[in-house]
């Protein structure tokens, strides 16, 4: 993957412009609660992260296939640069900085969407999986990382100050962008308003059974995921252990994702991570559902970290939703694919967050890894079922076969 240079670029890009965000995001929250001594507000920093997701993965996908991805994804970069230096000025009214950050978050599915879309253009057959796994792997690293560094560096650093070092990341992400990939066409030219052909885009796109098969196999289980995520607070006071176990309940799904994909990717060959998809998929949410046992708290660390080492069924996933879109969607796709993750999540935190008032935390795990075990079988069948449908794209070279 490494040896293909415009990969280098946009992984290069990929590290700043996340580690970027993630930084902002607790800079601008710390920012809210200094100013407001709101912890409702506060919340709404994150929640900020997740909501408009789903409105800018209908409307505005279309663009990611009408112009040419490195005049998107520079773009992206740029007005996202623009939205968080507006933050770094004293007189911004806290009213504007809820609105640049609902800006940052629509921009934020055009971008990665279009630059996924462009992976499967730059790598092919299994360098697209190896080098989608390693994308993710950066993210999920840096939700540790990032959120780490920033905390540690508003010790010594203004949440304003702090911001400008975002401003930094986007700006060298578009300049990455810019000098180091090349400048492809559209993927297909078409007049009329974006929004209307967006959303006729997603209609297509879910109408078809393959491919809304294979976008609820991305979309369920980490809506599921999120609902541990979102009691890991409330869990970790249960147990009396505090700041740092709320830490270790946080990070142990993302280390068990990032440690998966990096030994599937490194040990397995394409047609085992194919075979190894659906079985994984199938008992990802198991380890949730053991909750019942109000486990302690390092069993309930060891727990969450079995349900991310399940996440190698995603290296399987990709290959099969590029061979089931095809291309001149594929930036669409890819944006759709995105909002709905981002979304669903961010729905799952937050149902788990209000009915953990009325039932304790572990049992409120446990229901989410019971009934999402449930969802997922239904839509794995849904899966095989539609596995004859799926149609490779001519671009994409030898393909290994569906489970």
């Amino acid at each position: 993957m490494f040896s293909v240079k415009e990969f280098r670029t946009i992984f290069a890009a990929h590290v700043l412009s996340v580690l970027g965000s993630f930084f902002a995001e607790v800079s601008l929250a710390v920012l809210v609660f200094r100013q407001t001594g709101s912890a409702p507000l506060t919340a709404l920093v994150f929640a900020l992260g997740f909501l408009p997701y789903a409105l800018s993965g209908v409307l505005l996908s279309g663009i990611a296939d009408r112009y040419p991805a490195r005049r998107v994804l520079v773009g992206c970069d740029l007005l996202s640069a623009v939205c968080v230096s507006l933050m770094v000025i004293p007189a911004t009214p806290l009213t504007l900085l809820f609105v640049l950050r609902f800006a940052i978050s629509v921009i934020s599915p055009l971008f990665t969407g279009t630059r996924a879309a462009s992976l499967a253009d730059i790598l092919r057959g299994d360098l697209y999986v190896l080098g989608r796994s390693l994308v993710r792997i950066v993210s999920q690293s840096a939700q540790i990382i990032g959120y780490g560094l920033g905390g540690l560096a508003l010790v010594w650093l203004s949440p304003r100050t702090a911001l400008c070092v975002t401003v930094g990341t986007f700006l060298g992400s578009a300049l990455l962008l810019r000098l180091g990939t090349r400048d492809r066409p559209a993927r297909h030219s078409r007049d009329g308003a974006v929004m209307r052909e967006s959303i006729a885009s997603a209609g297509h796109l879910l109408g078809e059974p393959r491919i809304r098969a294979l976008l609820l196999m991305w979309w369920v289980p980490p809506m599921f995921f999120a609902v541990a995520e979102g009691v890991a607070a409330p869990f970790a006071q249960a147990a009396e252990v505090g700041s740092a176990g709320f830490g270790l309940l946080l990070a142990a799904m993302p280390a068990g994702t990032a440690v998966s994909e990096v030994l599937a990717g490194a040990l397995l060959e394409p047609a085992v991570r194919d075979r190894i998809a659906v079985p994984l998929a199938a008992v990802s949410l198991l380890p949730m559902a053991a909750f019942a046992i109000h486990p302690p708290m390092p069993i309930a660390v060891a727990l969450l970290l079995l349900t991310g080492l399940c996440a190698a069924y995603t290296l399987g996933m990709d290959q099969w939703f590029v061979q089931a879109v095809p291309e001149d969607m594929r930036g669409r796709a890819m944006s759709l694919l995105g909002a709905g993750l981002m979304t669903l999540q961010g729905i799952g935190m937050a149902i788990g967050g209000a009915v953990v008032a009325l039932v304790p935390p572990y049992a409120l795990i446990c229901a989410a890894g019971m009934a999402g075990t449930v969802s997922v079988l239904s839509v794995l069948r849904s899966v095989r079922r539609t596995q004859d449908r799926a149609v490779a794209p001519t671009n994409a070279g030898p393909q290994p076969g569906f489970p």
